[in-house]
Parts: C-alpha cells; sequence; structure tokens
C-alpha cells in the first residue's frame, strides 16, 4: 500500500491519501484528543503528541501538526500509522450505542427559517456542488449551520479550519459567490 501526501494552504496541515475510501459518508473533524476517542485511528493520530487535528473526508485523511512541530519528523510517524490502520482493515470508528457519532456541541446548527426553504435549499445545492469539492481538493470540508436574515453560517473542516486564508476564502470566496447566485444572501459568517 502507498500512501500519497499533498501539502494544503494550510501550512500546518498535510492531506494523506491512502488510495482507499476512508469514509463512506460525510466527513468527521476531530479537533482534540476528547473527540479522537471515537476513533481508534484519530486516537492513535494524537497519541503521536504533535497533532492537533484530524480530519476524515470520502478519500483522505488531514492532519493537523501542532504549533512548533516539526513535519520532517511527524510525516514517517503518521504515514506508519495511515499504513497500519488501512493494512489492517480496522474499522474506523468504536462501536457506539444508539444512533452513531456525536456532533460536537459547538458545531450545532443555528437554525433555519422555515419561510427560507427554497433559499436555503438554493445555499445547499451550492455549497455541495461547488464549494464542497474544492474545499476537499484543499485537505478540508465546510459544512452549513443556517440561515437567518441573509446571514449563511458556515463552519470550516480540517485543513481549512485555522488556516490563515480560511477568512479570505468564507468573504472573498464563498460569500461573493453565494451573493451572485442567491440575492437574499447578505453575508457569510464562520459558526
Amino acid at each position: 500500500m502507498f500512501i500519497e501526501t499533498e501539502t494544503t494552504p494550510n501550512p500546518a496541515t498535510l492531506k494523506f491519501l491512502p488510495g482507499q475510501e476512508v469514509m463512506a459518508g460525510g466527513t468527521r473533524d476531530f479537533r482534540d484528543e476528547e473527540e479522537a476517542a471515537a476513533s481508534p485511528l484519530a486516537e492513535a493520530l494524537f497519541s503521536l503528541g504533535d497533532v492537533s487535528g484530524v480530519f476524515f473526508g470520502r478519500d483522505f485523511v488531514s492532519v493537523t501538526a501542532g504549533e512548533g512541530s516539526d513535519w520532517s519528523a511527524l510525516k514517517p510517524q503518521v504515514v506508519a500509522i495511515l499504513l497500519d490502520h488501512f493494512v489492517s482493515q480496522t474499522p474506523l470508528f468504536h462501536a457506539l450505542a444508539g444512533n452513531g457519532i456525536a456532533v460536537p456541541a459547538e458545531d450545532a446548527d443555528h437554525g433555519d427559517d422555515p419561510a427560507d426553504a427554497d433559499i436555503v435549499a438554493q445555499i445547499k445545492e451550492l455549497l455541495e456542488t461547488r464549494i464542497r469539492p474544492a474545499v476537499a481538493n484543499d485537505g478540508g470540508d465546510i459544512a452549513y449551520r443556517g440561515f437567518r436574515e441573509g446571514v449563511v453560517y458556515l463552519s470550516m473542516q480540517g485543513a481549512c479550519s485555522g488556516c490563515p486564508s480560511s477568512t479570505a476564502t468564507l468573504k472573498q470566496g464563498i460569500e461573493g459567490l453565494l451573493k451572485h447566485y442567491v440575492p437574499e444572501v447578505t453575508e457569510v459568517r464562520a459558526a
């Protein structure tokens, strides 16, 4: 098995491509060791000590190094953990009772006004077809969190969370695109 590595716009984050599916649907962002307890792979990556974030995409894993960490020393360790995980076919998540994996509380939705259902549908369509694929190429994701009074609430995940250019991406890129196609959008805010 060969794992490719790509840089991302966030200098602290590398994108690892194992050449196979990581998650069948959705994405998952781990921001600390407590959240990582849901996944043997995320736990193993955080156990390295120099990891401050792990993100699972459809066919990639993004890993964010902690402040002051050296990727030249950390990268081989991350690749070894990823190889062990994918070769052994260990489950990505621990078995949980109930309906699965909880969404972190800070990622709760801001909600939508039911009267805006058509606008919300347009926003979500643009996010799915034009924005999320581009953000995934950079090792991250963007999650819709709500639309209220002209404001779209989004959360950046993976390599995009904490990226020096994430504010510019939200304000200049995503906000401009949404305003162009959905005139009811007046602003985009990070949730």
